[in-house]
């Protein structure tokens, strides 16, 4: 669920952010002005957009509709230019405003606000509007790849909560400032915020067909700059400036930023033209006009969305539009399936037969994978979305028993590159690596119950000190044997169980292995206290390396062992959690990185194959973190976590977090399939 939420909440804050300054310098400005009247207008707009918003999720999510990547990205981009137009002309008015009233500023704002109840409607619900929309499509897609809603919608309501109160935050604050600093400070961040709007609208119409070069980038920091971290957030959140920029984004932001905020900046004052008496009315000379009630357009703005999208639901059905029904047995597999139309597309897989099956939509050349439903049941349709370009396409139905079965391929042109396909691998396919592997962790199995067997000695003799020197020899070997945890059953437990949920914590009976021998090592127990537990270490190793070999090794774990490995490292020695007195966390996550780096080896050729680019940049994470981990090494001796300085340990964390992140792929590009 959480893993779900992350990437939720930062959409959640970004979009929030975006829509929440321009309606917070709004209202701040009506109030400063004395013109708290025209709020329900501001409201109104706010409000219209939510409802559209929430309208637009209602028409996704009861008729699943699929939108094609470029309709989306074309209708954002449109939306984006034409908000840009907006809170540009609003800037502009509001610094002229500002200049021209400052003597009597309350009664000529108001005044001047006579711009009309429409620019305040529409410029509202278009800095919410295109952020709501954003948002729907967002939480959409996530959701369904998540395969569940309650993370998706939880990270998305935490960001919106979080980008609402450093609105209000704003809010508060520019109350409090002279309303002429205040219009010159806020527009000019404005025309800022309003140039990445720009371009990242440009961006959209070039990715949805409208505009042309988008292929040809002026700026691709991709490789140096990680696009997921907190500060590419908050600047991507605030100015839409992205890692990787069209020239036609750079040229729009700069041209804009450069010729807008110049003349903002040169503005001149403006002048009325008359007396204001002039302008005002009496209330008595005023026709007498039937108001309409306050309630009518808020009503009306909330009514008109969720009518068009009650419509939209009941003409749309379950279906999405333009989705293909393809049934699929254990002897016809992909009747129906005719080319599709370039774009992202939804088919639903329809099982006509009596058997559960696997589906896969498939190049029937090289057999890559576009998109596939595990465990579809006989008489049940799921849906199966994948992005179609240019290409050949077939169905590869793959039952519980029996053999595959593929339909007819189908020619798709135009439309560019589908998404990445991936080459699926089979359990012969991980049999090499497999042996080479368990082969490795053998031998060390064989090195592990000597060493132990040399702690041991030195407990039982009284030579502590050699034994705090063996003790780490000996966990740095069980350590780079890490991918192997799954299959050590509950050896790993006896052998290097944590005293975490034990009753008695380090003083429980049940304590042992090497954590246990480390804690009485490093606390002053005697050696006499100390033989037993060192003793039984040496035994459970060499019960583990006489069980190992009929121990089952299920090939599909070796792919998840290339994260987990790691994922443990940054969870228990580089915070620390894991010590027992010894401070040797940083000799531990070496070895650890040892047995990943020999993991990734004997994967190396499979992932090359599907992923050429991966290898060399794990490569270099592996010797960035090797290299931080390296200056922490004193001979024999290492840094204990918690005398590392702020600045090392952030390295370290974000290093290892690097790592992660680019290991992330491997178990997809490598899990087994059916269809291979």
């Amino acid at each position: 669920m959480w893993d779900d939420a992350f990437p939720s909440f930062l959409i959640g804050l970004r979009e929030g952010l975006e829509a929440g300054l321009i309606v917070s310098v709004l209202i701040a400005t009506l109030v400063r002005s004395g013109a708290r009247a025209r709020l329900p207008q501001v409201w109104t707009g706010v409000l219209a957009a939510i409802s559209l918003a929430l309208s637009f999720g209602a028409v996704l999510t009861f008729t699943a509709a699929s939108l094609s990547g470029t309709a989306q990205e074309a209708f954002g981009g449109a939306l984006s230019v034409v908000a840009v137009g907006f809170v540009t002309a609003m800037v502009f008015w509001m610094r002229r405003s500002a200049r021209t009233f400052s003597g009597e500023i309350r009664e000529k704002v108001t005044g001047a606000l006579g711009m009309g109840a429409g620019m305040l409607i529409v410029t509202s619900f278009l800095a919410v509007g295109r952020e709501g929309l954003e948002t729907a499509l967002f939480l959409w897609t996530t959701a369904r790849a998540a395969g569940e809603s309650t993370g998706p919608l939880t990270g998305a309501g935490t960001g919106l909560l979080l980008a609402a109160g450093l609105c209000w935050g704003l809010y508060r604050r520019v109350l409090h400032i002279n309303l002429t600093r205040f219009f010159t400070a806020t527009g000019a961040v404005l025309v800022v915020i309003a140039a990445g709007v720009l371009g990242y609208g440009l961006r959209d119409l070039q990715e949805g067909g409208v505009l042309p070069g988008g292929t040809s980038y002026a700026v691709d920091l991709g490789g140096s700059v990680d696009a997921g971290a907190w500060y590419s957030t908050l600047v991507q959140g605030v100015f839409n400036l992205t890692p990787t920029m069209t020239w036609l984004q750079v040229a729009g932001y700069v041209c804009y930023l450069a010729i807008v905020m110049t003349l903002f900046l040169r503005s001149a004052p403006g002048r009325t033209t008359g007396p204001a008496a002039k302008e005002r009315e009496t209330k008595s000379e005023r026709p007498a006009v039937r108001r309409r009630p306050a309630w009518v357009v808020p009503v009306a703005v909330v009514a008109v969305p969720a009518a068009l999208a009650g419509v939209a639901v009941t003409l749309g059905g379950s279906r999405p539009a333009g989705a293909q029904t393809v049934a699929v047995s254990e002897t016809d597999c992909g009747k129906g399936f005719t080319a599709p139309k370039p774009g992202r597309r939804t088919f639903q897989m329809h099982n006509t037969g009596d058997k559960t099956s696997e589906v896969y939509l498939v190049d029937p050349g090289t057999d890559a994978v576009y998109g596939e439903v595990e465990g579809l049941a006989p008489g049940t349709t799921r849906a199966l979305t994948a992005t179609v370009g240019g290409g050949t396409y077939a169905w590869r139905c793959v039952p519980s028993t029996g053999k595959a079965v593929t339909s007819r391929a189908v020619r798709v042109t135009g439309g560019g590159g589908s998404t990445a396909a991936v080459v699926p691998v089979s359990a012969a396919d991980l049999a090499a690596p497999l042996t080479s592997y368990k082969a490795y962790v053998d031998r060390g199995l064989a090195t592990l119950v000597t060493q132990t067997r040399r702690l041991s000695d030195d407990v039982r003799d009284g030579r502590l000190g050699a034994a705090r020197t063996d003790w780490l020899t000996a966990h740095r070997t069980y350590a780079s044997l890490g991918a192997a945890y799954g299959t050590f059953q509950d050896y790993d437990q006896k052998i290097d169980g944590r005293p975490d949920g034990l009753p008695g914590g380090v003083h429980d009976k049940d304590f042992s292995g090497f954590l246990r021998v480390e804690y009485g090592l490093w606390h002053g127990e005697s050696a006499s206290e100390l033989a037993a537990p060192a003793r039984q270490l040496a035994a459970d190793a060499a019960g583990l390396r006489k069980a190992f070999p009929t121990q089952d090794f299920d090939p599909g774990d070796l792919p998840l062992r290339a994260h987990e490995i790691l994922e443990n490292t940054l969870q228990f020695e580089l915070t620390g959690d894991a010590d027992q007195g010894s401070g040797t966390e940083l000799a531990t996550a070496d070895a650890n990185l040892t047995g990943t780096r020999e993991l990734l080896t004997v994967l190396r050729p499979l992932l090359t194959s599907r992923a050429p680019h991966l290898p060399p940049t794990v490569d270099s994470d592996l010797a960035r973190l090797q290299k931080l981990l390296d200056s922490a090494r004193h001979g024999g001796s290492w840094t204990p976590v918690d005398r590392l300085d702020a600045a090392t340990r952030a390295r370290l964390n974000g290093a290892t977090g690097q790592l992660l992140e680019d290991l992330a792929p491997v178990p997809d590009l490598l899990e087994i399939r059916k269809s291979a």
